[in-house]
């Protein structure tokens, strides 16, 4: 059977031909996933020219809005924040932006006694919109 993938209704549209997430078996694989918000067309934290150039950008904004559609996809797919196992991480400046990251990567995945997921962080030249971090992550769902 083919499987068409799974689209949230609270996450932003996708800027290609990809659905949110598609599941395999027991795992959850989502695309890649940005700040931007469902229907909108300014993106948190990021703030543009009239040419379309980022002229300013907030990390934590931007961290907090792609923790918040990841969230958002995992629960409609059926699955949950504590069911994460990976994550990639893609920044568009590493040494600006990583240590900011990964304090704020803490608060979304220290103290509940559980592991965290294991991850992988690294830097790109750029993103399909202009956006500074990016998520790929993979998680378990069902049984």
């Amino acid at each position: 059977m083919h499987d068409p993938g799974l689209m949230s209704p609270r996450a932003p549209e996708p800027v290609g031909a990809y659905p949110h997430a598609r599941r395999v078996g027991n795992l959850l694989y989502l695309s890649g996933v940005g700040p931007r918000k469902r229907g909108r067309k300014e993106i948190p934290g990021v703030t543009l020219d009239t040419q379309g150039n980022v002229t300013s950008y907030d990390i934590e904004a931007q961290c907090r809005s792609c923790f918040d559609n990841v969230r958002a996809i995992l629960e409609d797919a059926g699955s949950g924040w504590d069911n994460i196992v990976d994550v990639l991480v893609f920044l568009t400046n590493m040494k600006k932006d990583f240590t900011r990251f990964n304090t704020l990567y803490a608060e979304y995945f220290a103290g509940d006694g559980k592991p965290n997921p294991t991850r992988t962080t690294i830097e790109v030249g750029s993103l399909p919109t202009p956006i500074a971090v990016e998520l790929k992550v993979i998680a378990t769902i069902g049984s």
